[in-house]
């Protein structure tokens, strides 16, 4: 049976992912080091792990496979659930592939050495949009549909 796994990194998609999990009935993982206030909703289960770097990466790869649909912006979690088989998408709904991992692993590389290189270096990422929100929508769906195909 499919189930969804969001890494708490992921949480400005946490509600949205929680309506299209009750509609499909199915388990929903939400995994943290603490700190979220834990849903009542039955089909979703907040996993509380210990303090540690990447404690939560850890649990997440360790249980997601194939048929299973994984939320993340972390891209080494995202490479090890795609190697697993689990269908990866980000929280502004672009899929994680075979097909395109590699290329993603290698920019998320070159900009952390371009930043350690420049340590006074302004900027971040754009803000959480609508259209961000929907498109988010679209693809755990999409992937859901893909997902339940394979178990």
């Amino acid at each position: 049976m499919t189930a969804i796994y969001i890494d708490a990194d992921a949480c400005p998609v946490k509600e949205e992912a929680e309506r299209v999990i009750t509609r499909h009935k199915l388990k929903m993982y939400v995994v943290s080091n603490g700190g979220l206030r834990p849903s009542q909703n039955p089909y979703v289960e907040t996993v509380i792990v210990p303090d540690g770097p990447d404690v939560a990466d850890m649990w997440i790869a360790d249980r997601a496979g194939r048929g299973d649909v994984v939320v993340t912006g972390d891209i080494p979690l995202a490479a090890k659930c795609v190697e697993a088989g689990a269908r990866v998408i980000k929280h502004n709904g672009e899929a994680l592939t075979q097909a395109n991992i590699g290329n993603v692993l290698a920019t998320r590389d070159l900009m952390t050495d371009l930043r350690a290189a420049d340590p006074f270096r302004q900027g971040g990422g754009k803000g959480f949009t609508k259209a961000d929100r929907s498109r988010f929508l679209e693809a755990l769906e999409r992937e859901i549909r893909a997902a339940q195909k394979l178990t």
